[in-house]
């Protein structure tokens, strides 16, 4: 009976020996991450972060601001009244644009590769390795443009189009997960500049939307008379011939009735 009281005992001095030393174990791990936090806050000076606001400017000018600024201009080009010496200068903007684009996006690369540690082992980094990469397959496919009426210009439109696209969209997308990891490693808010870059990109959406339905807006100026279609405008001009002209008729009668009477008291 006392054999079995004493195994008892041992068994129950060991699980909770196994429990503390689990415990003490835990507490060892949560110091040993808190204590990492601190070195890495420690770590991370003002120079450094210096270098992340600096890296975010520049990439928030070259693809959340240059880049769909040249797609806005060169979608101008291709609304109705524009006359061929207007598009080639919106063209030539565009091009501007996008060529100060990737040198901002090249700059902004050049600073993380020298300043940052690029272990990959988050979102934001592997997103933009994939955006830098697609960045300079653009500048290829920009610079091979066939001319037009070729068999190969549509083809190559499709592929421009598609490709800026999508680093346009998912290049907004990186800017807010470089928002998010700025705050994290730095405790430094960034509220202020989500909003204000929300701000600008809903701006941006809407003239990009208002473009599509400027054609459609015009049309609606448009009025059906019969075989022809006059605008409103010119509409109300031709309503407005019959008054004038009967209007002149009147002033020219009364004043040759006025001359009559004239010529009748001398």
């Amino acid at each position: 009976m006392h054999t079995l009281q004493n195994k008892f005992y041992i068994i129950i001095f060991t699980l909770l020996f196994l429990l503390n030393s689990g415990e003490c174990s835990s507490n060892e791990r949560n110091e040993e991450a808190s204590h990492h936090k601190n070195i890495t806050k420690q770590v991370m000076n003002p120079q450094k972060t210096c270098d992340m606001a600096l890296h975010g400017i520049l990439l928030w000018a070259s693809i959340g601001f240059l880049m769909p600024v040249g797609i806005l201009t060169i979608r101008m080009s291709s609304t109705k009244g524009f006359n061929l010496r207007k598009h080639k200068i919106l063209f030539h903007v565009h091009a501007v644009f996008q060529v100060i684009s990737v040198l901002l996006a090249t700059i902004g690369a050049a600073l993380s590769i020298r300043n940052f540690e690029n272990a990959f082992n988050n979102s934001h980094q592997r997103i933009g390795l994939a955006i830098y990469g697609a960045i300079y397959v653009q500048v290829l496919v920009g610079l091979k443009r066939p001319k037009r009426g070729t068999r190969d210009r549509s083809r190559w439109y499709i592929l421009h189009w598609i490709l800026g696209t999508i680093i346009s969209l998912v290049g907004i997308l990186n800017i807010y997960t470089g928002l998010q990891a700025y705050h994290k490693k730095t405790s430094n808010s960034s509220k202020l500049w989500t909003i204000i870059f929300t701000a600008q990109i809903s701006f941006m959406g809407i003239l990009y939307l208002f473009q599509d339905k400027w054609d459609y807006m015009q049309k609606q100026r448009i009025v059906d008379n019969g075989d022809t279609m006059i605008s409103q405008v010119e509409l109300d001009n031709q309503k407005d011939e019959p008054s004038r002209k009967s209007n002149a008729l009147g002033t020219h009668f009364s004043r040759n009735n006025a001359l009559n009477k004239l010529f009748q008291s001398t």
